[in-house]
């Protein structure tokens, strides 16, 4: 399914449930590694990495930047890498829809003595990008922000780079991680303060790298390697499967009694799993069984029975550990008695689009009663869900996914239009949701 397809009709699930063994790679980690493999002297072997749209565009920069790459016979994703010299590109960047790509590689970039050009589509140029601008600056890059309202594209000069003293001024793993990749080419000490804790992936690979770090609390301390850059192994990764893919199984047998789903080799990275607890707290019988860990990650299986959930609170400290899974949460919210209250979520408005404002219009179409904040939103369950026309993806992933989930619990089938965005993250979704007992047209 490609990213021009219009729409799909989604038809109600009369049974849902079953066992997923193989979740497509995580994310958030296949970016990173397909960096740190591109920096790496020899050849990288990734097993499961995630062919989705975001992260090809991803590795295809890395070999503008002078990597190599290619798919094996047994299909994992192999890499030659830079020895930690990239190389100027010939012409700008293009990250597609991929905030993370740009950010990360922006850090990276400012480490390095060239000048780079990155931009991307329409969503992604309309996303904040001040926020990496000020640390890097900070730092001794340039940076030049080229479009309005200091968004993309951005047009970096790096090199000469000095480790700084930084509290972030929101909880952003994407802006940490950009500092973190940064400091990999800084002379001096790095030290990151979080507001709160944020995914933590890029520490974990980096000290699995043998990059020395300090994590104490919320503050992070790096010792930078210096314009020379570091020298990082070559190796074999296994990416663990994607807990934000698998939220979406989770969410859709946990809101129908009697459903049940078990999901192998999913990531169990404790700064992911918040979903659990909510689940948990809203009355779903979950199961989490530990594996063996996938190299820097804990990985193991999980099983969720349904049950007729009740509405819960979520705020805090939890929202930068779930904030991928927050639309669903707000399906799972349409599908359980009394309110949940979704708060300290603002950042969902600089998502992919305005995820607050486009899940509650997709679930008042549907009958749901939904009362719009500025950081969140309640939504009052159960709804008596309606059908009385289509509903839009407004070209996010998640938001289509999501409102896939909560079509399944409709009276009549359901047609979600501009579903080609769902490439960007998870391009078997379609099959897995046939798998596991949906129909779709």
């Amino acid at each position: 399914m490609s990213q021009g397809t219009q729409s799909v009709i989604v038809h109600p699930a009369t049974l849902f449930g079953g066992h997923l063994k193989q979740m497509p790679g995580d994310k958030s980690i296949s970016h990173r590694v397909a960096m740190l493999a591109a920096l790496a002297t020899g050849e990288t072997t990734v097993k499961n990495f995630l062919p989705c749209e975001d992260c090809v565009n991803t590795m295809r920069a890395m070999e503008a930047l002078g990597a190599r790459s290619f798919y094996s016979d047994a299909g994992d994703l192999v890499v030659h890498g830079t020895a930690g010299k990239m190389l100027e590109p010939a012409g700008p960047l293009d990250l597609g829809n991929s905030g993370t790509s740009l950010r990360l590689l922006a850090g990276l970039i400012s480490g390095m003595p060239i000048k780079v050009e990155m931009t991307g589509d329409e969503s992604l140029r309309s996303r904040p990008m001040s926020r990496i601008k000020e640390p890097l600056e900070l730092m001794g890059a340039k940076i030049e922000l080229l479009g309005k309202n200091n968004c993309a594209p951005l047009r970096i000069q790096g090199g000469g780079l000095k480790g700084i003293t930084y509290a972030l001024p929101m909880a952003s793993a994407q802006v940490k991680s950009c500092i973190l990749l940064a400091t990999l080419y800084a002379e001096g000490t790095t030290v990151i303060i979080e507001p709160r804790p944020t995914r933590d992936h890029t520490e974990r690979l980096l000290q699995s790298l043998g990059v020395p770090m300090t994590i104490d609390g919320l503050r992070i301390t790096m010792h930078g390697f210096g314009a020379k850059g570091p020298t990082l192994p070559a190796r074999a990764w296994q990416i663990p499967g994607d807990f934000s893919s698998a939220a979406f199984w989770m969410v859709a047998a946990a809101a129908r009694p009697g459903a049940q789903v078990t999901l192998d080799h999913v990531g169990l990275n404790p700064r992911r799993t918040a979903l659990l607890n909510v689940l948990q707290r809203m009355g779903a019988k979950v199961t989490v069984t530990p594996g063996k860990h996938s190299d820097a990650e804990p990985v193991g299986s999980i099983s969720v029975h349904g049950v007729k959930l009740r509405g819960t609170e979520i705020g805090g400290d939890e929202i930068p550990n779930l904030i991928d899974e927050l639309p669903v949460i707000a399906v799972a919210g349409a599908l359980a008695e009394g309110e949940t209250v979704i708060r300290d979520a603002a950042e969902l408005r600089v998502k992919e689009t305005d995820r607050i404002a486009a899940m509650a219009t997709n679930l008042r179409l549907l009958g749901v009663e939904v009362e719009e904040r500025e950081d969140g939103m309640i939504v009052r369950g159960p709804a008596a869900l309606k059908v009385g026309g289509g509903v839009r993806s407004y070209g996010d992933h998640r938001i289509a996914m999501a409102m896939a989930v909560l079509a399944l619990s409709a009276p009549e089938p359901v047609c979600i239009n501009n579903v080609g965005c769902v490439q960007t993250s998870y391009p078997g979704f379609w099959n897995d949701l046939k798998t596991l007992g949906g129909h779709v047209e």
